[in-house]
């Protein structure tokens, strides 16, 4: 008989993954806002709720609801030169 090993996030639908480093800008310049929301311990609805409130930065895009991986960096003080240039 064979076990099989199963993660915390095929046991509960509600258990977001640990999101990886932000990416670059300039490779991603945009990401959606489930996966920024990721970056603060948020799943998808208190994501969009956050995006709501102007607590994630968002960009529209025809339809879609962006967030700009430059800002998101920004604001979780990754690009501390980003935040010294906005400032002046």
């Amino acid at each position: 008989m064979t076990t099989t090993e199963t993660t915390s996030s095929e046991l509960d639908p509600q258990v977001t993954e640990t999101p990886q480093a932000l990416p670059d800008p300039q490779v991603q310049p945009t990401m959606t806002v489930p996966e920024a929301g990721r970056y603060f311990g948020l799943q998808k609805a208190a994501s969009y709720n956050a995006a709501r409130r102007g607590e994630i930065p968002t960009i529209t895009v025809g339809r879609r609801l962006l967030v700009p991986t430059a800002k998101l960096r920004v604001l979780l003080g990754l690009d501390a030169a980003a935040t010294t240039n906005a400032a002046a």
